[in-house]
């Protein structure tokens, strides 16, 4: 079974489903590749670093730390720390160019193993993922090459694959993260409990025997105004990347 997660790194969300999806693979018998599709909630945002808790109290005023500590708790109970005092917010493209990377030279598994780094070092130890240098640190540690990580983060490489992989993400009907598409045929989109993830994982092992499985659609963003809130952090409507859809 192939399973392939839209995800941003920028997300809270994401981070969420990603540890909740881990333990239901980890309960599941069969053997599924997990690859890890690109998605920019917000393009437009700046390449320079700032602080989590001034971007989001500009967007949310008064509820952004009660919105902080409701994620802080639930990732608590998943075992993730949330240290949003911490968090830089940077424009995203470039950690997701070397994730594109590492799938194209290393392979799905390290992949999978630099996207929890980065995500750990963005949400839990202030990682600034636009930051060649703190990205070449953090991939050597999940197992790259310093020498060829430095060379393709000091280049244009991979840039137009990736722009085209978010346009597909937006093509498909995409506009909140995190959504996963297993076998290229079934959607199931936010941060949901390992429990759902395990029944899909074991519905999906039944209906792949269907030579007529219907394509996949992604379910409906409730509010997608809220941004990150209900499982999934969502492109607001008035937002141009939501236009582009």
């Amino acid at each position: 079974m192939k399973v392939e997660i839209y995800s941003d790194i920028a997300c809270p969300w994401c981070y969420l489903g990603k540890a909740r999806f881990e333990r239901a693979l980890a309960a599941f018998p069969k053997p599924v590749e997990v690859v890890y599709r690109p998605f920019q909630l917000d393009p437009s945002a700046p390449h320079e670093p700032r602080a989590h808790r001034e971007v989001l109290a500009a967007k949310f005023g008064p509820k952004a730390l009660a919105m902080d500590g409701h994620l802080t708790k639930l990732g608590a109970d998943e075992g993730l720390t949330f240290d949003f005092d911490t968090v830089l917010e940077n424009n995203s493209l470039l950690a997701h160019r070397l994730l594109r990377f590492a799938l194209d030279e290393y392979g799905a598994e390290t992949q999978g193993r630099l996207k929890g780094r980065i995500m750990t070092g963005h949400f839990s130890e202030g990682l600034d993922i636009g930051d060649r240098a703190q990205l070449t640190e953090t991939a050597v540690a999940a197992g790259l090459d310093r020498a060829a990580v430095a060379a393709f983060l000091d280049s244009d490489e991979l840039l137009d694959e990736v722009a085209a992989d978010i346009d597909e993400a937006r093509q498909l009907g995409i506009t909140a993260v995190p959504t996963f598409i297993f076998e290229g045929k079934w959607a199931v989109q936010g941060g949901q409990e390992t429990s759902y993830f395990l029944q899909a994982l074991e519905q999906v092992a039944k209906e792949t025997a269907a030579e007529d499985a219907p394509a996949a659609h992604p379910a409906d963003t409730a509010d997608a105004d809220a941004a990150c809130a209900d499982g999934v952090c969502a492109v607001p409507a008035d937002h141009p990347a939501a236009a582009a859809n």
